[in-house]
């Protein structure tokens, strides 16, 4: 039985369901509960070999992946931050750059509370590519999808192609956030992300976010009590039971 990518994208999702229905609604049988209050779904996008994936693996794994090979279709990975005293967990999806799988990652913008956007600074076809994924992400994404555009390998200065100060000029005309970052060093990786998570919370408190709706990209899960805190509210009120 053969399984095209798309095919193999709808059993991983629909994996993820499961996975999170059956911890809702069963929270005492897993292992542990929600140690989180808030899901925010991330997508990053851009052009072939811009370093999606290595941004991605030294946000969540504090490490280089030198010799990164291209995704196919899309990588997932996850990282519990806080902002604010509330726990965040990200949910990151990195897609792939290359145009045939275009199709296949359009279906993961809907839903995204975060974009973050990322071209090279050594390759200035990726900047001029960037008109074309900012018109995706703004038709397929909601009007409140924080979009972060990142200018990756900030560590190759010798060889850059585009300056800072056009990169700005872009983001600021087109109401983006923007930090030139690199993957190796992870200079300027962790604030892309937590700045982004920061900004998507600020939307939430200021009622910019409607929550019910699956398509702002954020699930509130109020943080429940562990087994042993349970346990010794339980002893605690037998104690005091004069019964």
């Amino acid at each position: 039985m053969s399984f095209t990518v798309p095919k193999i994208q709808s059993i991983v999702n629909k994996l993820y369901e499961h996975i999170d229905y059956f911890v809702e609604k069963y929270p005492n049988m897993t292992a542990a509960p929600y140690n989180y209050n808030y899901i925010f779904k991330y997508i990053i996008i851009g052009d072939m070999g811009v370093g999606k994936s290595c941004l991605l693996h030294q946000f969540t794994e504090k490490k280089f992946m030198a010799n990164c090979p291209h995704t196919i279709g899309v990588e997932f990975g996850t990282r519990i931050i806080e902002v604010d005293d509330k726990k965040i967990k990200l949910q990151i999806w990195d897609t792939a750059g290359q145009e045939r799988f275009r199709a296949v990652t359009r279906s993961y913008y809907r839903g995204a509370a975060g974009a973050l956007m990322v071209y090279d600074i050594t390759r200035r076809s990726t900047y001029n590519h960037l008109s074309s994924w900012l018109t995706d992400t703004r038709n397929l994404t909601n009007p409140s999808t924080v979009i972060f555009l990142i200018g990756n390998k900030s560590d190759l200065e010798s060889t850059r192609e585009v300056t800072y100060e056009e990169a700005k000029e872009f983001a600021d005309e087109n109401g983006l956030m923007f930090l030139e970052a690199s993957a190796m060093t992870g200079q300027n990786v962790e604030e892309a992300f937590l700045e982004t998570a920061r900004k998507i919370y600020q939307n939430i408190q200021e009622g910019r976010l409607d929550l019910n709706a699956s398509e702002s990209g954020v699930q509130h899960r109020p943080s429940q009590p562990s087994r042993q805190s349970i346990s010794s509210e339980a002893m605690h009120a037998k104690d005091q039971c004069s019964c």
